[in-house]
């Protein structure tokens, strides 16, 4: 069963942030986690110092964070690429 995804308050405004284009982008790369997660492009890998902690790619300069949970994805983060050091630091 496919998972959802549910998005946390933080992603939600880091997303809104973000320019029109990047936001077409992201919303593809979502798709593709929640239709076929091992999509290459997303390149999915743990984040090393952070616990339970993925990241995704969106293109060469922007990336999201998430939780995978018993039922959904959990959408934590979304930005440049540097939003992976404020996990590690969370």
């Amino acid at each position: 069963m496919a998972k959802i995804i549910k998005f946390s308050h933080t992603f939600k405004k880091m997303y809104q942030k973000l320019p029109s284009q990047i936001q077409k982008k992201v919303d593809k790369q979502l798709e593709f986690l929640v239709c076929n997660p091992r999509h290459p492009s997303l390149k999915i890998h743990l984040i090393k110092g952070a616990k339970n902690i993925w990241e995704g790619y969106v293109d060469d300069f922007h990336r999201f964070t998430f939780e995978i949970r018993e039922d959904h994805y959990y959408l934590r983060l979304g930005g440049s690429c540097g939003i992976v050091n404020k996990e590690v630091k969370r």
